[in-house]
């Protein structure tokens, strides 16, 4: 199996893909300069900068999302392994081409030989586990370790010093070995420990991102225009869009646990129940206990209602699914008022139930094709999913910073040590988003319908 990503590559490439494309990486038209219903982006929500960084947080998270399912699925010998590979394939692919953008060709050649072993060895770590030959196990472990001097070597020349190799591979080895805790916590069957750590996986990408993108616009200033990636605005766009798209792939994921009657699915459902009680968090840090826990309420229910259908299908009972579907369209109405009476209407229903709708139907789509074993329809809906909340965050951090402009108007925090996410940083990195996530968290669903809307194919 050929999984690939790049890890800390991908910022040498986003630098022209954004400013100048205007693409995503999965190819849809870019929202970077939208506005919300006063028709200003402000504060540098959408700036080229933090258009950048929320690109590379977009790949980065994706590939350690992937990569887990990925190692999930091997280890189990599940029927879309192949395709969950390929789907990790082309989160590569991409990063790789963003390389070859800003270095040529031959660069982007060969990152993507150096970035593409590293997920071989990951492949070679699940064939020894099933194997029980430790000597294989280690052995792949070694070459992990290899591969963090060469990719760190790579990228420490790319960006010119501004990333350090030594700072590189300590950063590389805790992604490592995280994956790998994840992994070896669901061959033991500790699930809890499996979840726990792939949020955190997740999470660290997002440190990742800005990291690396700090150091392409310190080497491309004028392709960003002088903007910067660590700005309260961009920082709190960042917080949802790890949140919203965090939501999309832990809710598709625990479908499949649950129509496969797998064991580990109360441990996913949990860490969905994790991620809704951030965004509960958020809720009540700025409307009060009283409004989080409406919101909860209804955010709640529509989780319970997806539970209901994949229930639903199991028992093969059609009728039930149409209720299922019933009440998924009754939640979207709901939630889209909730949130527009939050805003102040800056967040409009109508959008909002369109947008809401495109989310349902994704995670519907991404369902029902897996239980149908059409994984070649599964793994490009979980991507467009996964995608689409990135649009969500985008819009909902400039409907908030509008509704709280002086909330927003701080210097920049400064860039994390390029280390890519230690301890000490994650502590302080994610103390500074939760208090940005909770200015105005009543719009954490806001721009489903801004972005739904231009999602649509």
């Amino acid at each position: 199996m050929k999984m690939k990503k790049s890890y800390l590559a991908v910022p040498l490439s986003a630098a022209l893909l954004i400013p100048a494309a205007g693409v995503s990486a999965h190819g849809h038209e870019d929202h970077s300069k939208m506005s919300h219903s006063s028709g200003k982006v402000s504060l540098d929500v959408s700036s080229p900068a933090s258009d950048l960084r929320a690109t590379l947080d977009q790949l980065l998270s994706e590939h350690a999302y992937l990569a887990v399912v990925t190692m999930q699925k091997g280890i189990d010998g599940k029927e879309d392994f192949e395709q969950a590979a390929g789907a990790l394939n082309q989160n590569t692919d991409e990063l790789s081409a963003a390389v070859g953008s800003v270095y040529g060709d031959e660069a982007g050649e060969a990152f993507k030989e150096i970035w593409s072993s590293h997920i071989g060895y990951f492949v070679d770590y699940v064939k020894a586990t099933g194997a029980k030959d430790e000597d294989a196990k280690q052995k792949a472990l070694k070459e992990l370790d290899e591969y963090r001097v060469e990719q760190a070597a790579f990228l420490d020349k790319a960006t010119e010093g501004r990333l350090k190799a030594a700072d590189l591979e300590g950063g590389l080895k805790v992604h490592i070995t995280q994956l790998l805790t994840s992994f070896d916590s669901y061959v033991a069957g500790d699930y809890d420990a499996t979840y726990s750590n792939l949020r955190i996986a997740i999470e660290h990408m997002y440190m990742v991102g800005e990291g690396l993108s700090g150091a392409i616009v310190d080497q491309y200033p004028d392709k960003f225009k002088n903007t910067k990636v660590d700005t309260p605005a961009a920082d709190l766009r960042a917080g949802l869009n790890r949140n919203f798209s965090e939501h999309a792939a832990l809710a598709i994921l625990t479908m499949q646990k649950g129509i496969d009657g797998a064991k580990d699915f109360d441990a996913a459902a949990g860490a969905l129940g994790e991620n809704t009680d951030d965004l509960t968090a958020s809720i009540g840090s700025v409307y009060g206990s009283e409004a989080a826990q409406e919101f909860k309420k209804i955010w709640s229910s529509h989780i319970g209602y997806f539970v209901d259908y994949v229930k639903a299908t199991g028992a093969k009972d059609e009728e039930a699914r149409d209720m299922a579907v019933q009440e998924l369209d009754e939640y979207r109405v709901e939630q889209a008022a909730f949130l527009d009476a939050a805003t102040e209407g800056r967040l409009k229903s109508k959008d909002l139930e369109e947008g809401l709708k495109v989310h349902v139907d994704q995670l519907l789509l991404a369902f029902n094709s897996y239980n149908e074993k059409d994984y070649d329809k599964t793994y490009p809906a979980i991507r467009e999913a996964y995608g689409h909340m990135y649009g969500v965050g985008e819009g909902t951090a400039t409907a908030i910073v509008d509704q709280f402009p002086d909330k927003f108007k701080g210097a920049p925090a400064g860039m994390p040590n390029t280390g890519l996410g230690g301890a000490a940083e994650a502590q302080s990195s994610a103390g500074i988003l939760w208090s940005l996530l909770g200015i105005a968290a009543a719009s954490i669903l806001g721009f489903f319908g801004l972005r739904g809307r231009r999602s649509q194919h």
